[in-house]
């Protein structure tokens, strides 16, 4: 993996930004495409970014939502300890003794989530997972004004995991925080790169969406303000081989390749463009991986229904603990996943997506 991939790779998941407070990745996909493509932003602060070809029809939307899962301050007690509320979906097990910053007008502060020891459990207290409810946050504060006053915590700061971004093994896997979705917005960054000063025949659109992770609100308002004729949504997914997992509940692999969805809990893909998917990937010989995930949901649930219909298809990169603290993927399924985007971008010229829907 070249090395300005690692750096966009650092810089996108180190940076911090749940739902509604999406600022600072749109700040950094401005950064990498205002020299090349025209910028905008949609009223919910979703970034739109038109590179032109050599016709301005059709629209080809790359989309991938700029938020990750994190919280929100929701109260501090009297004691000093931040009770908060997710934004987007946890699973109450991960959240203990995990490491959180919270963003505060003063600026970050450090704490981590805590909750009753199981010392002081019953027995058949220690059997159930603690529920998120019954979790705070500890910063260190000595009472309510402590962490108020001189922390300038207060409701509605957004509160993030802390997961710095590590290679692993060699390089090829990558340990980080917000996987989903920083690597689709690294993917639409240099799929446009890769494309510009290409002859492409369309207009493609890099868009980062925000808010998919409380209900895909982004892709619906950046759908409007875009008008696809086709839509790519640049994504995760939930990798399989790890312990506990059978084939009937996912057989994708990290280093597997690119994963072409079939079937996602908020939308069936366009059939055509997954078998074009398909034959792009066989014919210039590129791993691919597919997947049925029938629980959750991408932008893709909003942007197909725009309109008369987009027809759309999910890409993933293949992504082991997702909706944790941090994720591990593959450097190379990474590399495979742009290969096959940028493909597609090249092949979707007028006929081609005419014929989608013919």
């Amino acid at each position: 993996m070249k090395q300005a991939t690692i750096d966009l790779l650092r810089e996108l998941t180190d940076a911090n930004g749940v739902p509604g407070y999406e600022g600072r990745i749109a700040a950094i996909m401005r950064a990498h495409l205002q020299h090349i493509a025209q910028i905008d932003t949609d009223n919910l602060g979703s970034l739109i970014a038109r590179m032109e070809g050599a016709s301005a029809r059709p629209r080809v939307m790359l989309a991938a939502h700029m938020d990750e899962i994190g919280f929100m301050v929701k109260l501090i007690t009297e004691d000093g300890y931040v009770k908060f509320a997710n934004l987007g979906g946890w699973w109450d097990q991960v959240l203990l003794a995990q490491r959180v910053v919270i963003e505060t007008a003063k600026g970050p502060v450090t704490g981590i989530i805590g909750a009753k020891p199981p010392h002081l459990l019953s027995d058949e207290d220690r059997k159930k997972i603690t529920a998120a409810r019954d979790m705070f946050i500890d910063v260190g504060a000595t009472d309510r004004a402590h962490a108020a006053d001189e922390l300038g915590i207060r409701p509605g700061d957004a509160i993030v995991p802390w997961s710095p971004f590590e290679a692993l093994a060699g390089g090829d896997r990558l340990l980080a925080k917000a996987w989903d979705d920083r690597i689709g917005v690294a993917l639409a960054i240099e799929a446009l790169q890769a494309l510009h000063g290409k002859q492409h025949a369309n207009t493609v659109y890099a868009v980062g969406t925000v808010q998919e992770e409380v209900g895909l609100r982004g892709a619906e308002t950046s759908a409007d303000a875009v008008d696809p004729d086709v839509a790519l949504v640049l994504e995760t997914a939930i990798a399989g081989d790890v312990p506990g997992i059978k084939d009937e509940e996912s057989t994708v692999k990290l280093g597997g390749g690119v994963t072409i969805y079939v079937l996602e809990g908020s939308a069936i893909p366009n059939l055509r463009l997954r078998d074009l998917a398909i034959g792009i990937c066989e014919e210039r010989g590129l791993d691919y991986q597919l997947t049925v995930l029938q629980r959750g949901g991408t932008d893709a649930g909003r942007i197909h229904q725009h309109a008369r219909g987009v027809p759309s298809l999910v890409l993933g990169v293949p992504c082991r603990h997702i909706h944790t603290h941090a994720g591990i993927i593959s450097a190379q399924d990474y590399e495979t996943s742009l290969k096959a985007t940028i493909a597609l971008c090249e092949a979707l010229d007028e006929k081609t997506v005419a014929s989608l829907t013919a």
